[in-house]
């Protein structure tokens, strides 16, 4: 399958990279973020695949995440692949910020119409790899996945769903319980029909239940100031309470606000939210605890 470099930025002795490719999967033309660090030169390198949150791009990882400098020293490839289809004509795609276009959901569309193009699901699991595998220096037996808030929610059920695939999982800011929040119930409904049980097969927490895999080691940060948390839209309790049950080891981190009082400054709690800025914080925890399963 051709690909287009759309652009090359040296990066940390390194390279971050853009492409454009046909997706067959799609049907429509796809663009993803890869880092390319200096031990790709010389060798296969493991890779971790970043899902992103609902409007964003593969833009918005690459450019504010900040994780170039410790994928450089870990010497792992990160793609991050845009979060849907794109210029599909569908009826509605771009109505909604939370359904349709930037919203994929990480899900295999069943509806009309959205069941031809929109099949984020198994362009990450199946399409993406090969591609990703046949044009550049990775080790495909060395692959971890992580994202934020919808992609959190697409990295653990892709991890849950197959067990053996990835090395090891992570999150920030999840959207934990989908068939019970507004934005779940939203994207559901719309892409798979009206039929709760359908919407289990892409939940985390009812995934878990069921999850085979008490080896897969998973790490979630959260902002405690985050406001779509307080908005019951993410529900990570629901989620490590289904770990605890089944016996899932899950480090679960709640990013607590630091309240200080200053003449200088205006205000006083400043805490952690659902934003690129919380990302960045903690990125570099996350790339030490995907390198240690990759045995980077």
């Amino acid at each position: 399958m051709a690909l287009k470099q759309v652009s090359s930025n040296k990066c940390f002795e390194g390279f971050q990279k853009v492409f454009e490719h046909d997706s067959a999967e799609l049907k429509c033309k796809m663009k993803f973020g890869i880092y390319l660090p200096p031990k790709a030169e010389t060798g296969k390198c493991p890779v971790l695949y970043w899902l992103s949150g609902l409007t964003c791009t593969e833009q918005n990882f690459i450019t504010k995440a900040g994780f170039h400098q410790a994928a450089a020293e870990h010497g792992l490839i990160v793609v991050a692949p845009d979060t849907s289809p794109r210029g599909c004509n569908i009826e509605g795609e771009d109505e909604s910020w939370d359904f349709g276009t930037g919203a994929g959901f990480y899900v295999d569309a069943t509806e009309d119409p959205w069941k031809t193009n929109y099949r984020m699901y198994s362009y990450i699991k199946d399409e993406l790899p090969k591609l990703i595998n046949a044009n550049f220096p990775t080790d495909p037996e060395r692959m971890s996945i992580f994202g934020h808030s919808m992609g959190g929610h697409g990295a653990l059920i892709l991890a849950l769903k197959n067990p053996g695939k990835y090395k090891s999982v992570s999150a920030f800011a999840p959207i934990c319980n989908p068939i019970q929040c507004q934005w779940g119930k939203k994207a559901l409904g719309g892409y798979l029909g009206s039929d709760v049980s359908k919407w289990e097969a892409y939940d985390a927490t009812q995934l878990v239940k069921s999850c085979p895999d008490s080896h897969l080691d998973i790490l979630i940060d959260q902002g405690k100031d985050d406001q779509f948390l307080s908005a019951g839209q993410l529900l990570p309790d629901n989620f490590i309470a289904a770990c605890t049950e089944r016996k899932i080891p899950v480090v679960f981190r709640l990013q607590q606000a630091s309240c200080f009082h200053s003449p200088r400054l205006l205000g006083c709690c400043f805490g952690y939210d659902h934003s690129y800025f919380f990302i960045a914080t903690f990125i570099n925890d996350h790339i030490k605890h995907h390198a240690k399963y990759l045995n980077a």
